[in-house]
C-alpha cells in the first residue's frame, strides 16, 4: 500500500512539472523574442522609414530656380548661329582681300591733272575702288582725242616690280607733253586704257577723261610706267 502511494505521488509530481513547462513555453511563444528579459527592442519600421526619407534634399533642390529647357537650347543655337555667321564673314573678308585682279576702268577711279613741276607735264592717277587688290600692269595706254595709235611709252621708267594696289591705294603715271620738242597740238579728251598681264593690248573698260583747259601735246608726247608714288612718276 505504501509503495502504491509513493508511485502516485511521483506521478503527480512529474505531471505537475510537465504542465508547468508547457505553460512557460506557451507564455514565451505568445510574448515573442522582443518581450524576453534582456532582449533588444525591435525597431519601429515606421520610424526607420521616416529617418531615411529624402524629402528634405528634394525640397532644397526644388527651391533653386532652373531655366527652362527650351531656353537653354535656344541660347546654344543662337550662339552657334552667331559664331558660324562671324566665321563665315571672316572667311569671306579674307578671301576677298586675298583675291587680286587687273586694274581697269571698272575697279579704279582715274583722274588727270596739270602739275607745275616739271613743266609741260600731266599726272594720271588711278585709285583702286574695288574690294580686293589689283595690279597696275606696265603703263597706261593713252589715246588723245581721235588718235589712231596709243601714246608712246617711256621704257626708261619701267619699275622693278608690278605696282599692286590695295583698296584705296593709287598708282601714278606722268605724261611728258612736249617730249623732245615743244607741245603745239591742242588736245581736249583723253582715253586711259589698262594693259593686261601679258601686255598684249588693253583689257577691261577704259576711263574717258576731259583734259585740263589749254592742254597742248606734240608728236613726241610720252607716258611713264605706272609708279607707286607721285614723286617717282614725275621724275619722267
Amino acid at each position: 500500500m505504501r509503495n502504491r502511494r509513493i508511485r502516485s505521488a511521483a506521478t503527480s509530481t512529474a505531471t505537475a512539472a510537465t504542465v508547468t513547462a508547457l505553460v512557460t513555453a506557451l507564455a514565451l511563444t505568445a510574448c515573442g523574442p522582443s518581450d524576453a528579459v534582456g532582449a533588444s527592442p525591435k525597431p519601429d519600421s515606421t520610424a526607420a522609414a521616416a529617418s531615411t526619407s529624402t524629402d528634405e534634399p528634394d525640397a532644397k533642390a526644388s527651391d533653386k530656380p532652373q531655366p527652362p529647357a527650351d531656353q537653354n537650347t535656344d541660347d546654344s543655337a543662337n550662339n552657334s548661329t552667331g559664331n558660324s555667321s562671324k566665321n563665315a564673314a571672316t572667311k569671306t573678308d579674307a578671301k576677298s582681300k586675298s583675291r587680286t585682279t587687273t586694274c581697269t576702268g571698272s575697279n579704279t577711279k582715274v583722274t588727270v591733272t596739270e602739275v607745275t613741276r616739271p613743266i609741260n607735264h600731266l599726272l594720271v592717277t588711278a585709285t583702286n575702288t574695288g574690294s580686293g587688290n589689283c595690279h597696275a600692269y606696265y603703263a597706261p595706254l593713252l589715246g588723245f582725242d581721235d588718235a589712231q595709235s596709243v601714246t608712246q611709252i617711256n621704257e626708261d621708267s619701267r619699275p622693278q616690280a608690278v605696282v599692286t594696289l590695295a583698296p584705296g591705294e593709287s598708282a601714278y603715271a606722268s605724261i611728258a607733253l612736249g617730249g623732245d620738242g615743244s607741245p603745239d597740238i591742242a588736245a581736249y579728251k583723253l582715253g586711259v586704257h589698262f594693259a593686261g598681264r601679258d601686255n598684249q593690248g588693253s583689257v577691261g573698260s577704259a576711263a574717258n577723261l576731259t583734259l585740263p583747259e589749254g592742254t597742248m601735246i606734240s608728236d613726241s608726247t610720252s607716258v611713264s610706267y605706272w609708279q607707286s608714288t607721285m614723286a617717282d612718276a614725275l621724275v619722267w
